[in-house]
């Protein structure tokens, strides 16, 4: 198949190795004094080496080559530790690749080596990225003595709660209750905090808006099999573009290993809870 993948100028390679830890498959070794692709299998074509060469050595061609095999880079990158594990998996998901890293993990969990938790996973652990999605546990407040007079307090225990940033490894997920809402329904909602997130962990979605939702379906399962979430609620709006969230609830679910309760909330543009039942 055609593809892209990296070539190697060995008139121009001097052999330094730079680029060899810049490579998450593991697919460069020197060999003879000169950096080379070891195998095609083992190239993704994105291109991370790239501008690591003090040469200019390494492109990318779209050229005939083997597809890609994520299971033969894991067996490779399992000997180097975890923080190669980690490195790699990042790499995946900054490049959006989502099918390899649920082949990744899925790897993972057939050898019983545990899937590395991303940085930023706790308050403890540096975190380089984007303030707004690091991962925090809040402290729980104390209840307030009367919760329909004044300031409601939030019931929000965490951050981030957007899908997308989510870490299923993170430890409010562990045996928790999930609550999946639709990003409309805390707006119609007075009393979401009160009545529906008090005591869940949080997650949020927009089915019908929301780019690279195959990653939604991925985290969903994760968090089910590997943070072993107790229940899962799914709670949307009654517009017909909302039934998405449900669904794909519903199919993580049905490729999880553990099987979970999943409870149904559909709520009213005004307000209103319409239905509430175990699917």
């Amino acid at each position: 198949m055609q593809r892209n993948i990296i070539t190697i100028d060995q008139n121009t390679c001097t052999g330094c190795g730079l680029c060899i830890p810049n490579c998450p498959e593991g697919a460069i070794q020197i060999i003879d004094g000169k950096a080379r692709l070891v195998s095609d299998l083992m190239c993704d074509g994105l291109g991370a080496c790239l501008g690591h060469c003090p040469e200019g050595a390494i492109t990318i061609e779209q050229r005939e080559a083997e597809d890609y095999d994520e299971r033969k880079v894991m067996a490779n990158i399992v000997t180097q530790g975890p923080s190669t594990i980690a490195a790699h998996l990042k790499h995946l998901r900054d490049h959006k690749q989502f099918d390899y890293v649920k082949t990744a993990e899925s790897y993972l969990r057939e050898q019983n080596i545990p899937i590395p938790q991303e940085k930023g996973a706790t308050m403890h652990e540096p975190h380089t990225g984007c303030p707004g999605s690091r991962t925090m546990t809040f402290a729980q407040k104390e209840p307030a003595a009367q919760e329909s007079a004044g300031t409601r307090p939030s019931h929000l225990t965490h951050w981030p709660v957007q899908m997308h940033l989510i870490n299923p490894q993170a430890p409010h997920y562990q045996g928790a209750d999930l609550l999946l809402a639709a990003d409309c329904t805390a707006y119609a909602l007075g009393d979401f905090h009160k009545d529906h997130l008090k005591d869940k962990v949080l997650a949020i979605a927009c089915p019908k808006l929301d780019d690279g939702q195959e990653s939604y379906e991925e985290k969903i399962t994760s968090l089910i099999d590997d943070a072993k979430i107790n229940t899962l609620t799914v709670m949307i709006m009654q517009v017909p573009c909302c039934g998405g969230l449900l669904r794909l609830a519903q199919a993580a679910a049905a490729k999880a290993t553990r099987k979970v309760p999943i409870k149904a909330i559909v709520v009213g543009i005004q307000g209103q809870i319409l239905s509430e039942d175990w699917v």
